[in-house]
């Protein structure tokens, strides 16, 4: 994601704390500053590593009470992707109708966005007397890579 929009989603996440009357705490700001500053999705775990990279004293705690206010706030999405914890997309507040593909093999999330998929799903739900509000397509597939070379460097272990 650009830049700009990054910065744009994070101001609008300053507002909503503002708006909840919420203090935007030295922990709370190194939390708010790596998720705006990344496109790739993550745990939160790996929210919690990568925020202790900007600020040491970081609480695993304070992570997982800053998780569901950046999804009520809608800039960024909670993801089941069928493992033992939840993914968050940060890319969801201004591509709020992309697709993912995820490796069963190696966890990679590779994301998409398909004109025919959109007229295909407007098609839908027209002829079904729906009009679509959000949409999310998931794809589970296997990896190209680790078929053809029997490692791939995507895979953690």
């Amino acid at each position: 994601m650009l830049a700009n929009t990054k910065a744009t989603a994070k101001q609008r996440f300053m507002e909503f704390l503002s708006r909840k009357s919420l203090r935007v705490t030295a922990q709370r700001q190194a939390i708010i500053e790596t998720v705006f500053s990344t496109d790739k999705h993550f745990t939160a775990e790996q929210l919690l590593e990568w925020s202790r990279e900007r600020d040491r004293s970081v609480s695993r705690a304070t992570v997982y009470r800053t998780l569901p206010l950046l999804t009520e706030s809608g800039l960024v999405r909670e993801m089941d992707f069928g493992k033992d914890c939840k993914f968050y997309d940060p890319n969801y507040a201004e591509h709020p109708n992309h697709n993912h593909i995820i490796c069963q093999d190696c966890e990679k999330i590779v994301e998409f966005e398909s004109d025919k998929i959109a007229r295909l799903e407007d098609e839908i739900s027209h002829k079904l007397g729906f009009a679509i509000k959000t949409q999310r397509l998931q794809i589970t597939a296997t990896c190209e890579e680790l078929k053809k070379l029997g490692a791939c460097k995507h895979k953690s272990g």
